[in-house]
């Protein structure tokens, strides 16, 4: 297998595995599901300074919903379904293959007002979707994953500088992943859609506007548009040149029609909001397969499962080894102590090729001095105060 492949590097760092028993579905490990969390705990820190709020749908939701959607019509082949006793269709039910009904609905609880615009909701959305076995390829095709979804609810004029400022958001994000080139494309009506003809201008004139004012250098994608509106797909390029789209936004005004929801305007009257549909990964899982090839395995400290090992040279250096992890752990950091029965060159060989970027080699003159000899990714040996460390890496963290 290819050593630059994710499902290599999966393998070699422990992060995963998948078996025939669940077909495009993850088996996360401890350290893989540690980087999972960091991944899902920064979006989600993210988007809820971005003046998003995390919510929840079923997993399960009825034919009746899929078909007002629209979604039954276009996706049915792709969907794992089920009936409850009837084959009829209020009896039939199927796992979400994506989570736009369910925060229509949480939307449609209540009636807001002009003033309440816009109403922004985020969910990190188990989905399903039926791939053919052929298609399935480790983490970037998969029946089983999360999509971190997120939809808003504005009025007409606020289209424009929503679109920007998660147009900005988008970007921050993707340079603290490590991409530094992303493209734009704006993808418009395909043949096969839902909405009238008017209703498509109106949506594409909407967010092509926005994205002029948000200062978007754009390719035109024409008829691969999303089957209820036109969008933004960003596209990063990775360290190898290749391409993958990430984020997206879409401007919908095909479902607020279907679903008839509404707010109340400044005149005391129902009118339609526009839904925007945003994510900034698509798939975690996805994300994370790009993110271990981007990087050939070698993640920024910030992301790495275990960002520092501390290795005792000798055994009489275990509890000293334990009470630095220890101080590491409670500042934040992902921290292990290496105390097994081994050199210490071996130690800090099997920290590298764990992916470990920081190792902090410990022996009796440390104990003896409470200093620490750390040794970065590639770097020479420094020796400091267990203190002076701990600051140090907690900042090389946060930054």
């Amino acid at each position: 297998m290819n050593h630059s492949d994710h499902r290599e590097i999966g393998q070699r760092l422990d992060l995963f595995h998948q078996q025939d028993d669940a077909p495009g579905a993850v088996f996360w490990h401890p350290r893989g599901y540690a980087l999972y969390g960091t991944v899902e705990n920064y979006i989600r820190q993210r988007m809820r300074a971005a003046g998003f709020r995390e919510i929840r749908t079923p997993q399960l939701l009825s034919r009746r919903l899929w078909e007002v959607s629209g979604h039954w019509d276009k996706y049915r082949d792709n969907m794992f379904t089920l009936s409850h006793g009837s084959a009829e269709a209020d009896r039939v039910y199927a796992l979400k293959p994506m989570s736009c009904p369910g925060h229509v609905e949480i939307y449609r609880a209540g009636l807001c007002s002009y003033r309440d615009l816009p109403v922004r909701l985020a969910e990190f959305g188990a989905v399903h979707r039926d791939e053919a076995s052929g298609a399935l390829a480790g983490l970037m095709r998969l029946r089983a994953f999360t999509q971190d979804d997120a939809h808003v609810f504005c009025r007409e004029d606020q289209v424009v500088a929503e679109v920007a400022k998660f147009a900005g958001l988008l970007n921050a994000i993707y340079t603290d992943f490590g991409f530094d080139r992303v493209a734009v494309r704006f993808s418009t009506r395909p043949a096969v859609r839902a909405g009238a003809d008017d209703v498509w201008d109106k949506a594409e004139a909407a967010l092509e506007r926005a994205a002029n004012v948000a200062g978007l250098n754009y390719q035109h994608q024409p008829g691969e548009g999303a089957f209820y509106g036109p969008k933004l797909d960003f596209v990063l390029t990775d360290s190898r040149g290749r391409e993958w789209q990430c984020g997206t936004v879409q401007c919908d005004l095909v479902l607020p029609e279907r679903f008839d929801i509404a707010y109340i305007d400044a005149n005391s009257a129902r009118a339609r909001p526009v839904m925007l549909h945003h994510a900034v990964l698509g798939s975690l899982e996805r994300f994370i397969a790009v993110l271990l090839e981007h990087h050939a395995g070698k993640l920024p400290f910030w992301l790495a499962p275990e960002q520092i090992a501390v290795a005792s040279v000798v055994d009489r250096a275990a509890a000293y080894a334990r009470r630095c992890v220890s101080a590491l752990e409670a500042e934040g950091l992902r921290a292990i102590a290496d105390v097994r029965d081994e050199r210490i060159g071996r130690k800090v060989a099997d920290a590298v090729a764990s992916g470990t970027p920081v190792v902090i080699a410990v022996g009796p003159k440390e104990m003896a001095n409470d200093t620490v000899s750390l040794r970065r990714r590639d770097g020479a040996p420094k020796v400091m105060a267990l203190a002076e460390a701990v600051r140090e890496l907690k900042a090389k963290a946060r930054s």
